[in-house]
């Protein structure tokens, strides 16, 4: 018997590779899943410049992280051109953008500035996935080996109400399938559909009730690899991840021999594994 429902995925064209360059761009839940790509040594960039919500903030850091990135690599990668494939992942958070009435701009941060300065609107469909669609040209134009996800973010907007909020997200779940099928480059991941399908229960979420918990998050990371990643990214992290736990070991005496004879192993396994993928940092 089978007590839940499972969410069947399509196959994407494409694999994520090892020490992949990638750029995420979105919601906190952006931050969740970039930060596991971070720490498996994917040449990965996490909202470089903070949490984006909506696809207008998510286009505005595509062309900002462009222009950085031409004029420096302090951005934290190599410059985005021709030369490497790299896969960004876009998560959509709100369909909510708040306008400064002084110059009609959508804003991506308030910075604290008074409430009665902004205006709150609501992105129809078109106007999400002509933002999207935007900043995936964008990077087509120059790295035309590009592969964008897209993905909802699964975090409820309590303050929109809950109607509201999956109005929100309804919004933004449309606008996410008209890029897809638009851009062969592009494919969808459903995040938002693992975590109310699959997960539905408060147990896998964090104390708010609204946020995923760290549970849930590990589970869609799963989900993720399965589906994105090649067979030779598989076998690089079965090598790397007995390293990550070796290096993030505390030892309670650091200048014992047998410590410093465990460490000796370690730097030589990383001096292995770098003879297999030169670009690793460690």
């Amino acid at each position: 018997m089978k007590f839940r429902t499972e969410v069947n995925i399509d196959k994407p064209t494409f694999s994520i590779r090892p020490l992949e360059r990638m750029l995420f761009v979105g919601s906190c839940f952006a931050d969740n899943i970039g930060r596991r790509f971070l720490e498996d040594k994917f040449r990965a960039v996490v909202n470089p410049y903070g949490v984006m919500y909506n696809p207008v903030s998510v286009l505005h850091t595509v062309k900002r992280f462009i222009e950085d990135s031409r004029q420096s690599s302090d951005v934290g990668a190599s410059p985005f051109d021709g030369s490497e494939r790299w896969v960004c992942v876009f998560t959509l958070g709100t369909n909510h953008v708040y306008r400064l009435k002084e110059t009609g701009e959508i804003v991506d941060n308030c910075r604290k500035r008074p409430q009665r300065l902004f205006q709150e609107e609501e992105l129809t469909i078109d106007q999400c996935r002509e933002a999207l669609s935007e900043a995936v040209g964008i990077l087509e134009k120059i790295n035309p080996e590009v592969k964008v996800i897209v993905t909802v973010s699964p975090i409820r907007y309590a303050k929109y109400g809950f109607h509201g909020s999956q109005l929100s997200k309804a919004t933004l779940l449309l606008a996410a399938d008209k890029l897809c099928r638009e851009h062969d480059n592009c494919t969808y991941f459903p995040a938002y559909e693992i975590v109310n399908d699959e997960l539905r229960d408060y147990r896998f979420y964090k104390e708010d009730m609204l946020h995923p918990s760290e549970q849930a998050v590990s589970y869609i990371w799963e989900r993720f690899s399965e589906l994105y990643f090649s067979k030779e990214t598989s076998s690089f992290l079965e090598k790397w991840r007995p390293i990550k736990e070796a290096l993030g070991h505390k030892p309670f005496n650091p200048d014992a021999e047998e410590y410093k004879l465990f460490m000796l192993r370690t730097m030589e396994r990383i001096k292995e594994l770098q003879r297999l993928y030169p670009e690793l940092d460690v």
